[in-house]
């Protein structure tokens, strides 16, 4: 599990392939939107396929949609699509599935992108799936084309914590939600270079899907510095912000963050702000009528990301209260913005924030609220926390560099498909891997 810096790379043609992509879906998007941005800069030709909702891409990549019956839109989740919305036997199949309590995206997406890719495989020098891991994919290397692949963290890690927390019929329900987990395992075993974020992630993946450990590289997400950044403005007193994308799954311990403010609340005059979406009269919703917090939480959804950042410089403490993360963006953009930061120890998130933020134990609402009263506290330990946090952001996490790392493990993944050892030439000579550094 190696870390790799590339140079000197002739230009690669790269599809990047996201079964769900926009920023606001969560990680996956972001890690798209800035990876594509930042492969393009370095002169490489990148193609972005992708199912609804859609990337907001940058200049540079270019987007080929590949449209699905999107039935887990907003405001209709879980819709019956009309029929002249049906294309082919995909959309059937992934209507079906859909109603038999299952989540057939990431496989319906694959078939699709298979059917695509096949009949493109001469335009693309390799296939990098940002954790589709469906069994539609397994087509691309035996066709011969190399193939990488992102996994952020592996998905039976919310299984675990969601069945754990459910209860009677709704335990059964979660349980076929998350079939997909089991075919994720198996393509992850097959698939060959798998990129992660995190040693912590990297155990897991090794872990939970079964990959060899030999084929897991890590390299540490990037932040985009132009966006999230100390602001001059003084910060909101008593304002606190954490992100959420799925306010209501229990992974993200926004439950835990609401009980431990709510202590606070009964004291001082504090507010939170929650950036996510939680459902219409769900648990989130319903915990946040139990506690009486009233106005003093507001939740934020469909915001900008600039308008993200200027809320996260904002705040005079920020929370990631989660059960599990296998890096953490919100994190490490809280860290960009010099916000004092309080993570759950737990996952990625000791590796991601070192000393720079006060730790506490995942799922304790008391320990959380003593730390979070502390730092509100004490204006001299929250200035020592974001400089720190500003200076590893700086030293750690960029963008380009994450490109560069990217495109090493590209040109490697080319190397072994061909036949070639890293440090010659691909036999088709469209790729030099001369200057690579294998760390």
């Amino acid at each position: 599990m190696r870390s790799c810096v590339q140079t000197n790379q002739r230009p690669l043609r790269v599809a990047l392939v996201s079964y769900r992509s926009k920023a606001h879906v969560g990680g996956q998007g972001i890690y798209l939107r800035h990876l594509s941005r930042e492969l393009a800069a370095l002169g490489h030709h990148v193609e972005v396929y992708s199912g609804q909702p859609y990337p907001e891409l940058e200049p540079g990549p270019v987007l080929r949609t590949l449209p699905s019956l999107d039935l887990y839109r907003e405001p209709d989740p879980f819709r019956t699509p009309k029929l002249p919305e049906y294309r082919d036997w995909i959309d059937v199949l992934e209507f079906l599935w859909m109603k038999t309590g299952a989540f057939p995206e990431p496989f319906t997406f694959s078939l699709r992108l298979r059917r695509a890719l096949l009949a493109r495989l001469a335009d693309f020098d390799l296939v990098h799936d940002n954790q589709v891991l469906a069994y539609g994919l397994l087509a691309l290397p035996r066709a011969g084309m190399p193939l990488v692949t992102s996994i952020h963290h592996p998905i039976s890690v919310d299984r675990r914590i969601e069945l754990k927390a459910a209860k009677g019929l709704s335990k059964l329900a979660k349980w076929r939600w998350y079939s997909f987990v089991r075919m994720q395992a198996r393509v992850a075993r097959r698939c060959g270079t798998i990129l992660t974020a995190s040693q912590s992630s990297a155990a897991d993946i090794c872990r939970d899907f079964g990959a060899a450990p030999e084929n897991v590289r890590v390299i540490p997400l990037g932040v985009d510095t132009r966006l999230f950044h100390p602001r001059p403005a003084p910060r909101v007193p008593g304002r606190m912000i954490a992100v959420a994308s799925a306010a209501d799954s229990p992974i993200k311990g926004v439950a835990t963050l609401l009980r431990a403010f709510a202590k606070l609340a009964t004291e001082r005059d504090v507010h939170l702000v929650v950036v996510g979406r939680p459902g219409p009269g769900g648990p989130t919703e319903r915990l946040v009528a139990e506690l009486a917090l009233g106005d003093k939480v507001r939740f934020a959804h469909g915001i900008s990301d600039a308008e993200l950042a200027e809320l996260a410089a904002s705040a005079q403490v920020a929370v990631v209260p989660s059960l599990y993360e296998g890096f953490s963006l919100p994190a490490v953009e809280h860290m960009a913005s010099g916000t004092p930061l309080i993570v759950s120890r737990t996952g990625a998130l000791p590796e991601v924030a070192g000393d720079t933020a006060v730790m506490v134990k995942p799922g304790d609402p008391e320990e959380l609220s003593a730390a979070l009263r502390d730092l509100l506290d004490s204006p001299q330990r929250r200035a020592q926390l974001a400089e720190a946090a500003w200076r590893r952001v700086q030293e750690r996490f960029a963008w380009p560099a994450v490109a560069r790392a990217t495109v090493a493990e590209y040109t490697r993944a080319i190397a072994a498909r061909r036949g070639a050892e890293p440090g010659g030439t691909s036999p088709a000579g469209r790729t030099s891997l001369k200057g690579a550094e294998h760390c």
